[in-house]
């Protein structure tokens, strides 16, 4: 069986990738699985170029496929903030509850017109140091008043896809998959895998529904 090395220390979304490439013969692992290796430097100036930087530094140490996420919130009212910066907004000790709350508190003049926002997912697949692929998800939405749902992490419980009337947090795991930033992006590299990767047995496609 071949390893996937999802190259992110964030549970969550290891969990997400794995319980979405769940039809492939694959061992996914996450970052726990390397020890005394020092973290990337992420001074892209995209998502894009993020992800592949991470998936080319981590895969030189993966006996197998490494797989990069870089993703995160782009705000209209506030320029593109968090943007690349996600993770480390206000700073890279801080909650998801404290990063959802600073962005309430710079959004809470701004009407309802303005609220617009977009999640953004970048995956870059390497192996031994070399980029094969790239693969994005982009879903528009609205910044919300308050954090609403218990499902999630990040910045899911104030982004409101409008099409639906819930936010990424008020959507069972399954559903959001099928909406979200990363489930898009996922689907693209599932379709790529197909033609490097055997399924499990019985499974049609890589999305483990």
């Amino acid at each position: 069986m071949q390893t996937l090395l999802i190259a992110t220390a964030n549970r969550g979304k290891v969990t997400e990738i794995r319980r979405f490439l769940s039809s492939f013969t694959l061992r996914v692992t996450g970052l726990e699985t390397l020890t005394d290796i020092a973290p990337c430097q992420e001074t892209g100036a995209t998502f894009a170029e993020n992800a592949r930087l991470k998936a080319e530094y981590y895969s030189q140490f993966a006996g197998g496929l490494t797989l990069a996420d870089d993703s995160g919130l782009v705000v209209d009212a506030l320029d593109g903030n968090p943007g690349v910066c996600s993770a480390r907004f206000v700073s890279p000790s801080a909650t998801d509850q404290e990063r959802c709350r600073e962005v309430l508190r710079l959004m809470d003049a701004v009407p309802e017109a303005s609220r617009q926002a977009r999640f953004v997912c970048c995956l870059a697949l390497a192996r031994r140091g070399k980029f094969l692929d790239l693969f994005e998800g982009i879903v528009e939405g609205l910044i919300t008043h308050e954090p609403r749902g218990e499902q999630g992490f990040g910045y899911d419980p104030i982004f409101l896809i409008p099409e639906i009337g819930n936010t990424m947090s008020e959507l069972a795991a399954e559903k959001k998959l099928l909406v979200s930033h990363r489930g898009m992006a996922l689907q693209k590299l599932a379709d790529s895998l197909t033609h490097l990767l055997p399924l499990a047995p019985q499974a049609s496609t890589g999305t483990g529904f």
